[in-house]
């Protein structure tokens, strides 16, 4: 059936569906609102394009959580550094995780705390506007050979990614929002870049599992609320991307490092997740190999084609993971949050540790 067969009443007492959505612009269209109306449809995922200021975009937020009876996760790649979607006009510029390893260098305890201030301004920013869920933090080691990794990662030792994800996530968890460790098993080995290539990592299953998985053993859930794979080929141990495996996902990180969060599948519009087939067949293989969620970025075309045709029965198991990411406790708005005291001092805090 095609999504705008389906109207917001007929949808609105759904549950969440495996498909994570986006927009087009600053407020929804009306083929937008059917798509969100969607049965399959359970989350959105926000750019650059979709902010204009603070009121703008708690606006959309709210136009949004209210297309269905049973608010969508409302979700965004907002990390610190280059990937930062919303930027000015009143959002803090937040550094990279790597500047943030780079202090940890010189002040490790004084680098933890202001990672954890860091993750506090990020998530009190963005509840204020409505959004409940960042992409954040990466988990992938620095190689310095990945160009899409880059800045992006913490620190070469896991040790110190894990401690730094680690604080990051309770400064994300004091303003009620989860975390999200990716790319796993580890991106950082390899210089393509998944978005425009598919890229192989041809290392030995132990070597991977000593160093790059690590910070997802000792972090774990509920300290990770959602992993998301890398289109990343690992020949030695699957023929398939992370993304797309059994292996990977069920076998090594639900049954090996017992993790019980969500998985997300990474965009599947993206080169690397070309090997699987058209989009209903990248949807089916990410789900079948034990993704919670999959996300289609920046083709609405190929959106209303998943929707369509995608033949998926979710386990309650999964819609209670997918739940579980939702704040439960209501935020202050943005007004109010840039009064706060305790938000002040966040982002002084923060200005202070990583100018010296």
């Amino acid at each position: 059936m095609k999504a705008s067969a389906h109207s917001s009443t007929q949808s609105s007492f759904l549950a969440p569906g495996p498909v994570m959505l986006d927009v087009a612009g600053h407020r929804l269209t009306q083929a937008e609102r059917d798509r969100l109306a969607h049965p399959l449809t359970g989350a959105v995922i926000l750019f650059a394009r979709n902010y204009e200021n603070p009121q703008q975009l708690a606006d959309l937020t709210a136009e949004i959580h209210a297309a269905r009876n049973e608010p969508l996760l409302i979700a965004v790649d907002h990390e610190g550094g280059r990937v930062q979607r919303f930027r000015d006009k009143g959002f803090t510029h937040l550094p990279s995780m790597q500047e943030l390893g780079r202090y940890w260098e010189r002040r490790p305890l004084e680098a933890m705390r202001a990672a954890t201030e860091m993750g506090y301004v990020l998530a009190a920013e963005l509840r204020a506007c409505g959004v409940d869920f960042s992409f954040a933090p990466v988990l992938d080691l620095d190689y310095g050979v990945s160009s899409v990794v880059g800045s992006r990662s913490f620190h070469r030792d896991p040790r110190v990614v894990a401690m730094l994800a680690r604080a990051l996530i309770q400064g994300l968890s004091l303003a009620g929002m989860g975390s999200c460790g990716k790319h796993f098993p580890g991106h950082g080995f390899v210089d393509a870049d998944s978005h425009v290539a598919i890229p192989v990592d041809e290392r030995e299953l132990e070597q991977i599992l000593s160093e790059d998985t690590m910070p997802y053993g000792w972090l774990g859930h509920p300290v990770l609320s959602a992993v998301m794979p890398a289109h990343v080929i690992y020949p030695k141990v699957d023929a398939s991307p992370a993304g797309f495996s059994q292996i990977w996902v069920q076998q090594i990180l639900r049954q090996r490092l017992h993790y019980d969060g969500v998985v997300f599948s990474d965009d599947l519009t993206m080169e690397g997740a070309s090997v699987a087939g058209d989009i209903t067949a990248r949807a089916q293989a990410a789900l079948h190999a034990g993704c919670d969620m999959v996300l289609v970025c920046n083709r609405p075309d190929l959106a209303d084609d998943l929707l369509a045709s995608l033949a998926v029965e979710q386990s309650p198991e999964s819609v209670a993971r997918i739940r579980a990411l939702k704040p439960t406790r209501p935020f202050m708005d943005w007004r109010t949050l840039q009064s706060d005291s305790r938000y002040q001092y966040a982002r002084d805090f923060r200005s202070q540790i990583l100018s010296e």
